[in-house]
């Protein structure tokens, strides 16, 4: 078992290399920035042991079980749920990016072309559910019932909205386009489904105060927070040719956020006490 960060004296067996930081690291993801990520951390020193989860509820429990040292695969609002759910502690330690969540349709060619009675189908997880219903309302199409920080469909103020919302697994969103009006669809399933991102109808405006929990971060755990080796992978991350090779990943679509640790801890900290007051 590698511990937070371990390192390998490679000249133990002759070499006259010098010893490499490795740094165990988990994601959802597969996509080409990756390698470029990997390829800059080696020019500097650190070695990646990338391990790819198959879905979204493995690598928060992996982290927090000391399986791998870093995870970079979540925004804020998932970190935050996962934090309350299991009286966790993982903490973001630097910023990634913000990709905007948009409303997309086969059907409709304009968000005027929607009609009154429109079925929308929207996420079930509760993360991106919330977000969801604020794009809905903030594109006109519904209305939410008072001063909700994270609503849900129960929310809705169904006298004063155009259309109707039907919860699905966030996989079936793009799935969903043939038999509904418009669909909520974040970017991964974009990607997988070969959507063009710039057909959206519309998005959610990813420099808003009100995106602040949809940044996504790298996160490890607390005791580890000030770890120069990982605070140094967020450095590399922000490299001019990862950035080059995440805006070709999502065709234009990501937005580069560079905020340290402890403001987004602040963001973190204000997500969380909103989710336990839904309790």
């Amino acid at each position: 078992m590698v511990a937070a960060v371990a390192t390998l004296g490679l000249t133990a067996c002759g070499s006259d290399e010098e010893s490499a930081d490795v740094v165990r690291i988990g994601t959802t993801e597969s996509d080409p920035q990756w390698d470029v990520f990997e390829s800059k951390a080696k020019e500097q020193g650190i070695t990646l042991k990338i391990t790819r989860y198959s879905d979204y509820s493995q690598p928060n429990t992996a982290l927090a079980q000391k399986q791998i040292d870093v995870n970079l695969f979540q925004h804020l609002q998932f970190l935050g749920q996962f934090n309350v759910a299991n009286n966790e502690d993982l903490t973001p330690i630097g910023a990634t990016q913000i990709v905007p969540l948009g409303l997309y349709s086969k059907k409709h060619k304009t968000l005027a072309d929607i009609p009154q009675g429109g079925e929308i189908a929207i996420p079930n997880d509760p993360t991106n559910q919330a977000r969801a219903l604020f794009v809905l309302q903030s594109a006109g199409l519904l209305k939410l019932s008072g001063d909700v920080r994270q609503p849900s469909p129960a929310d809705v103020d169904k006298g004063a909205s155009k259309v109707k919302v039907t919860p699905v697994d966030a996989a079936q969103t793009a799935l969903s386009l043939a038999s509904v009006d418009g669909s909520i669809i974040n970017n991964t399933f974009l990607q997988k489904s070969g959507i063009d991102p710039s057909s959206a109808l519309y998005k959610d405006d990813p420099k808003s105060p009100g995106a602040e929990p949809y940044i996504n971060t790298f996160v490890t755990r607390a005791a580890d927070k000030n770890n120069a080796t990982y605070l140094k992978l967020v450095q590399i991350w922000h490299d001019p040719e990862v950035q080059k090779a995440v805006s070709e990943t999502s065709k234009g679509t990501s937005v580069e956020v560079n905020r340290a640790g402890p403001e987004l801890e602040q963001i973190l900290a204000r997500v969380q006490q909103t989710i336990r007051e839904k309790k």
